[in-house]
């Protein structure tokens, strides 16, 4: 008799909640009237919080193809958000920095995250959220552990053909 699959099992759970919680916020973003598409409000907050990083390290980050990240960038560039600035380490790469005049865009994308949040943690408290957040920050440190051991693999792999 094959294992039946718990749809509350952890790892579905955390699925479905990010898949929701994405799908709500890009619904807020949609419906703000800032003038962004949710794919660009999320780049944006992302430069934000990776200030001066690498175009292909804010993709991954963001979990998104470099092409897809380029196109959200030309459009915050035309509108004046952000800048591309070459690389010192490396002239053919650039890194990404918001504008003075994104301060109050970013200030209102994160508005609409703050009172998000509020509705989907309704009923938690304080020291219950915390104790997600650190177990949420765990899981991801963990994670990013075994993609840095898939990655040295790979590598190893390739050296050895």
């Amino acid at each position: 008799m094959p294992l039946r699959p718990d749809p509350d099992a952890l790892g579905f759970v955390l699925i479905d909640v990010a898949r929701m919680l994405r799908s709500a916020f890009e619904r807020r973003i949609a419906t703000a009237g800032l003038g962004l598409t949710p794919g660009e409000a999320r780049t944006l907050v992302r430069i934000a919080t990776l200030e001066g990083s690498r175009q292909l390290e804010i993709a991954q980050r963001m979990g998104i193809e470099p092409m897809t990240l380029s196109t959200y960038l030309d459009r915050l560039q035309s509108l004046g958000f952000i800048e591309r600035r070459p690389d010192p380490a490396d002239r053919r790469a650039k890194l990404i920095y918001t504008t003075p005049s994104a301060g109050e865009l970013i200030a209102n994308i994160r508005t609409e995250q703050i009172e998000l949040m509020q509705h989907v943690t309704s009923g938690i408290g304080e020291a219950e959220l915390d104790l997600i957040r650190s177990q949420m920050k765990r899981l991801r440190a963990n994670l990013c552990a075994i993609e840095e051991d898939g990655s040295a693999l790979s590598l190893v792999q390739e050296v050895g053909r």
